[in-house]
C-alpha cells in the first residue's frame, strides 16, 4: 500500500459520518440516505475492509461525483496509533487513543500462518478479576463499533505498508479473539456489530468459528447474544467452585456458575443442530499457583462441566506490579491437564507471547484513567508503595 492510503484520515468534523464501524446493512441504510444506490455499500465496503484504504479519491469504481460527495460528508476514521512494539516472539501490540486521553491495546499473536488478533472492547474494565491487570484500573468508557473494527483494520492493513494498492488482497488476520481490554458483552451494542464486519464476506469474510466473544459470565447478554449473532464462545471460568470464583471472578456473585453453564447450554442449543453436535465452549482456566491448580481443582472442574459440552484452555498466569498470585509451575500445570484429559476433555495450554511488551493475557494495562481509584486501593491493600503499572507509550 502506498503512503496516501496509509496516511491519517483529516480531523473529524462533526459534520462528517464515519463510516468505518458500519455495518452492510447500516451502510446501505446511509447510501439510500444520500440518494444512491445499496449496492454502493458493498463496493464502499471493500475499499474499506478489505483494500484498506482512508481516501474517498482512492476508490476508482465509484463515480468521481460520489467520491467528491463522500469527501465533504464522510470520513474513514479509526483510532489513534499512538505507539506500536513487536515482541522478539513475533507478537505486536498496538497502543491506540480513542479519545481525550483514552487508551486501549490490540495484540496480534502469530503462529505460522494463524495469525490471531485479541481486541479490545472497552476502556478499561468495571469487573475487577482479582488476577488481571487491566481491571485494576478501572472502568471510563464503552468503545464505538468504529473503535472496535478500528482496530480490526489498523492491524491487517499495517501487513500491507509499502505495497502498492490492489483490490484482490488476500486478509492478513485469520482470527479474531474479544478478549482485550474490558467484558464484551456489558458493550453488546457496539461489540456485535463490529463482529458482523468481521463475518460479512465483504468486510473480513471471516468464518464463524473464527471470531471469538469471550466473556466473565453476563448472562442476560450471552442469551441475547444467542439470539443476533453465532459467533465461537470462550468463558474466563478459573474456578471450579462458586466459593473460589466469587473471589477471582467478582460478577459471579451475581450470575453464580449453575446460571452461567446453563446459560452456556442454551446458546450451544441455538447452533448444534446444524454442527452435529461437535461444538463446545472454550473454558478459560488462569493457573494460580496453590490457588486454583491443585488435583481436587481438577477432578472438582470435571465433575462441574459434566453436562456442559466444553474444552479447556489453561492459562499461566502473566504477573503484574503487586500482582497477589505467582504462575503455577509446569510440572503442576501438566499434572492439571492430564487429569482433565484422562477424563475425555480436550485440554490445551496457552502458550506466554509477547509478555516482554506487557502484550500477555491480563497485561492489557493500556494507559487509561482510574477514575475509580481502583488500581491505587487495591495496591494500597497488598501492603505495597504505589507503583504506576507500565504502558507501553
Amino acid at each position: 500500500m502506498n503512503d496516501t492510503a496509509l496516511s491519517p484520515s483529516p480531523v473529524s468534523t462533526a459534520s462528517r459520518v464515519n463510516l468505518l464501524g458500519m455495518t452492510r446493512t447500516q451502510m446501505e441504510e446511509f447510501f439510500v440516505s444520500i440518494g444512491e444506490k445499496k449496492f454502493r455499500a458493498q463496493q464502499v465496503i471493500k475499499w474499506i475492509h478489505q483494500i484498506g484504504v482512508d481516501d474517498f479519491a482512492l476508490m476508482t469504481n465509484v463515480s468521481k461525483a460520489l467520491r467528491e460527495r463522500l469527501a465533504q460528508i464522510a470520513e474513514i476514521r479509526g483510532p489513534e496509533v499512538v505507539h506500536r512494539e513487536y515482541s522478539t516472539d513475533g507478537t505486536r501490540k498496538w497502543v491506540m487513543k480513542v479519545g481525550n486521553n483514552a487508551m486501549v491495546e490490540t495484540v496480534l499473536i502469530p503462529d505460522g500462518h494463524r495469525k490471531t488478533l485479541c481486541v479490545s472492547s472497552q476502556v478499561g474494565c468495571a469487573l475487577d478479576c482479582s488476577f488481571c491487570s487491566t481491571g485494576k484500573q478501572g472502568f471510563q468508557r464503552d468503545l464505538t463499533a468504529a473503535e472496535i473494527i478500528g482496530q480490526v483494520w489498523i492491524a491487517n492493513r499495517s501487513f500491507f505498508e509499502g505495497e502498492p494498492i490492489r483490490e484482490n488482497r488476500e486478509r492478513a488476520i485469520t482470527n479474531v479473539v474479544m478478549m482485550g481490554m474490558g467484558e464484551p458483552l456489558l458493550n453488546f451494542d457496539n461489540v456485535v456489530p463490529a463482529m458482523q464486519l468481521m463475518l460479512d464476506d465483504f468486510a473480513y469474510g471471516m468464518s464463524k468459528r473464527r471470531v471469538t466473544l469471550s466473556t466473565s459470565g453476563i448472562v442476560p447478554m450471552l442469551d441475547r447474544l444467542g439470539e443476533e449473532i453465532d459467533v465461537a464462545l470462550a468463558v474466563s471460568l478459573h474456578a471450579p467452585n462458586d466459593a473460589l470464583r466469587d473471589e477471582l471472578v467478582p460478577v459471579n456473585r451475581k450470575y453464580p456458575l449453575e446460571e452461567l453453564l446453563a446459560a452456556c447450554r442454551r446458546y450451544l442449543g441455538r447452533f448444534q443442530s446444524e454442527e452435529g453436535g461437535r461444538r463446545r465452549i472454550t473454558m478459560e482456566y488462569v493457573m494460580l499457583a496453590g490457588v486454583n491448580d491443585t488435583p481436587a481443582h481438577a477432578r472438582e472442574l470435571v465433575r462441574l462441566l459434566r453436562d456442559t459440552p466444553s474444552k479447556l484452555n489453561l492459562i499461566p498466569f502473566n504477573p503484574f506490579p503487586h500482582a497477589p498470585y505467582a504462575r503455577s509451575s509446569r510440572e503442576d500445570i501438566l499434572a492439571f491437564q492430564k487429569i482433565l484429559a484422562d477424563a475425555g476433555y480436550i485440554c490445551t495450554i496457552r502458550s506466554t507471547r509477547g509478555d516482554d511488551i506487557d502484550a500477555a493475557c491480563g497485561q492489557l494495562v493500556g494507559q487509561v484513567q482510574d477514575r475509580t481509584r481502583r488500581a491505587e486501593r487495591w495496591q494500597a491493600k497488598q501492603g505495597n508503595p504505589r507503583e504506576i503499572i507500565r504502558s507501553a507509550s
